[in-house]
């Protein structure tokens, strides 16, 4: 079997945490920021972690199962 290549998308975009989870940035923090609250990008810029439901389909995509 040939070896599978990873998504340059999804390398680009997550993250691995020590303990194997999977790290991802939040959205809408690019661009259109004068509406939006001081509080509300504040919260943005942390990263969080992966919903358990999606965990399987990115772990595909960077080829780790």
């Amino acid at each position: 079997m040939p070896k599978l290549k990873t998504k340059s998308s999804a390398k680009k975009r997550f993250k691995l945490t020590g303990t194997g989870k999977i790290k991802r940035k939040h959205a809408y923090k690019s661009h259109i920021l004068t509406k939006k609250s001081k509080k509300r990008k504040l919260k943005l810029t942390h990263a969080t972690l992966v919903h358990p439901t999606d965990v399987n389909s990115i772990k595909e995509q960077l080829t780790l199962k």
